[in-house]
């Protein structure tokens, strides 16, 4: 719990490794909300007792129910009141004092009751949020491979020292981040730039952590240590920004901290002030009667209430909103900044154009392409293959790294590589046109002659421009962040209707430009893989795409797109403003009840069972109130086919 809650444990670490070891991953694992229901449980059955003329036994149960309750924030809270800090649970703590010496115990088990429970849904829905951080650590490997001495030796990731040279082989994770000092390759960096299309990387350029190698053989040079590169820098970004949101975006919190010591002056004022002009018995008891009318027991369920309910309604359309704060940030968001890979693409790269030399075919160039690449894992082979069925294997293929292809098919040498390893010749306006759309262009070689070019896109989702279009409609303010190349990213970002680009960006690149964005307006960040994940819990808001997205995506952020349709964005949005201005009506409600009683309390117009009547009363408005946060419509149907599709410039020439 949060500071102004005053029913944390400052003794707690929910970073640490103890903590994570008892993450509760459902409701039934949080403690509050156990001790919740057994406190509901005791109070109906009280209730049960004293209409059936059993007041000692009612009694009894109403005194269990209290202590079972109370049991979740009163011991926290006396701690707390030790180191001079109060919060909710002070008034809370104290209203049910006051209720038990005017012998309403059965009022008092129900305040603790009804704010045990909002404790724990608090406590679920941040619990949820601070899973999957170790899978982080999980891209690095146990092991790395030095050269010492002339000789090769395996060490722990911790062992490495900066300047050390370790050897990367194909097919294995860097381990630590570095510079390439021999050996060229395709690097997988998924994990890194969230990007598909592996990068070409030599002598001089950087690796990080967590990279996949290629085909080639690797000396790299160690630039950090482990405790200190690209991934640990994610745990740790990460790791902060959930602290300060745990402990800054909580609504009753901050409603807390003018309303606890006031409603506390105000009653002990009352019970002196009274007593030195009047009969003090009189006095001390209107006192605590104020006491019990000031306590938020309308505040303490209207919250979650209203969360439950968005929260279930939103779950049925597939966007899951991780509790209260979530749902708050959601509905008060005015920018959102969007990922490019897996979030407006498909990351699911494409053949778009096919270009023969002249006096070549199409169907040519893609067969001999297929065959060169029939027996890589390439997702620019991937695309290749999926254009051509069936592929018939070249022979002899093998791979020169960083540059392509090399191989026999039909009795006649073929080469694929990249432009500048094979050169364009004729198509090269060609070539030029391909990555100016944002393709990544391969040319194909026959027998020494060139046979054509191929053009591989990430796609963009056919549902992207309609969303980014709503966006701006109703009012937020869109940008792109990619760690993929100016060029591509530009492309994209005009077809899409965004005007503002950042591009070639490592994750810290993200998360530093979300926190500047957020100087100026609230920003959700939308994301999809591990390299989102210092972005997503940076900003104001982090939203997963869930189908795409890895678990460290779809835990560190606030809300999870779980489908494939980008649609469900401004859904959300729309759907969280709703349920947010639900909560403000909910909690004015609760906050004018409170005013509107303790002046009747203080005067004597009103005593404690039409204060606990008239509470009572309250809670039921709020939360029916509260139940119209779970309404929502559904998208209409998805879209589909060609004709729903971004207008891309037309590739395929000849």
């Amino acid at each position: 719990m949060s500071d102004a809650c005053g029913c944390s444990d400052d003794e707690t670490t929910p970073g640490g490794e103890e903590a994570e070891e008892h993450e509760a991953e459902r409701l039934w694992e949080v403690s509050e909300l156990r001790f919740a229901a057994v406190a509901g449980v005791l109070l109906l059955a009280g209730l049960v007792a004293g209409s059936r003329d059993q007041s000692a036994v009612a009694t009894v149960l109403n005194w269990v129910a209290l202590l079972v309750g109370a049991w979740t924030f009163v011991p926290s809270t006396i701690r707390r009141l030790v180191k001079g800090k109060i919060g909710v649970g002070t008034l809370m703590t104290i209203a049910a004092i006051g209720a038990v010496l005017l012998g309403e115990v059965a009022e008092a088990a129900a305040l603790a009751f009804l704010f045990s429970i909002s404790e724990g849904l608090e406590e679920y829905s941040l619990a949820r949020t601070r899973r999957g951080l170790r899978a982080l650590l999980n891209l690095v490997p146990a092991t790395a491979t030095v050269l010492r001495d002339g000789a090769e030796t395996t060490v722990a990731p911790g062992e490495l020292g900066i300047g050390d040279l370790m050897v990367v082989r194909p097919g294995e994770r860097v381990t630590t981040d570095g510079i390439i000092r021999t050996g060229r390759t395709a690097l997988d960096v998924s994990a890194i730039t969230g990007e598909s299309v592996p990068v070409e990387a030599g002598p001089g350029q950087d690796v990080y952590a967590g990279s996949i190698n290629g085909s080639g053989v690797l000396e790299v040079e160690v630039t950090t240590t482990a405790q200190d590169n690209s991934l640990a820098r994610i745990v740790r970004i990460v790791e902060a920004e959930q602290s300060r949101k745990g402990e800054a975006q909580r609504l009753a919190d901050r409603i807390a901290k003018p309303l606890v010591p006031g409603v506390m002056i105000a009653a002990a004022l009352i019970a002196v002030v009274g007593s030195l002009l009047g009969d003090p018995g009189t006095w001390i008891e209107r006192a605590l009667v104020v006491l019990v009318a000031a306590s938020p027991c309308a505040l303490a369920i209207s919250v979650p209430v209203s969360v439950v309910a968005a929260v279930g309604a939103a779950s049925k359309q597939g966007v899951l909103i991780k509790g209260g704060a979530a749902v708050e940030a959601l509905g008060a968001i005015r920018g959102v900044a969007l990922d490019k890979t897996g979030t407006l693409t498909r990351n699911a790269p494409t053949v778009v154009a096919v270009v023969a030399a002249p006096g070549r075919t199409q169907e040519r160039v893609l067969q001999v392409a297929a065959a060169l690449e029939a027996r890589s894992e390439h997702p620019l082979a991937r695309a290749i293959l999926a254009a051509v069925t069936p592929a018939t294997p070249a022979t002899d293929v093998e791979a020169v790294p960083g540059a392509g292809l090399t191989g026999t098919f039909e009795g006649r040498p073929a080469r694929l590589g990249r432009p500048g390893w094979v050169h364009a010749g004729s198509l090269a306006a060609e070539v030029e046109r391909m990555q100016q759309a944002g393709a990544t262009a391969v040319l194909i070689e026959e027998n020494g002659s060139l046979l054509g070019a191929v053009a591989v896109r990430d796609e963009l989702r056919p549902e992207a421009a309609q969303v980014v279009a709503q966006l701006r409609r109703d009012g937020y303010h869109v940008t792109m962040l990619t760690g993929d190349n100016t060029l591509t990213a530009t492309a994209l970002a005009r077809e899409v209707g965004i005007d503002e680009v950042h591009a070639n960006l490592r994750p810290e690149d993200k998360a530093a430009l979300v926190a500047q964005l957020r100087t100026q307006r609230r920003t959700a960040m939308v994301g999809d893989g591990v390299n989102d994940a210092p972005a997503l819990a940076t900003a104001d808001l982090g939203i997963a795409m869930g189908a795409m997205g890895t678990d460290v995506a779809i835990e560190t952020a606030d809300v999870a797109l779980m489908g494939e349709d980008l649609r469900h964005l401004p859904q959300a949005f729309t759907h969280a403003r709703k349920a947010r201005r639900i909560m403000l009506q909910n909690v004015g409600l609760s906050l004018a009840i409170i005013i509107v009683l303790m002046p009747l309390a203080l005067f004597g117009v009103l005593g404690l069972a039409a204060v606990v009547l008239v509470h009572e009363v309250a809670e039921v408005v709020v939360i029916a109130n509260g139940v119209r946060a779970g309404r929502t419509r559904p998208l209409p149907q998805a879209i589909t086919g060609t004709a729903a599709a971004v207008e891309r410039p037309a590739l395929v020439t000849r």
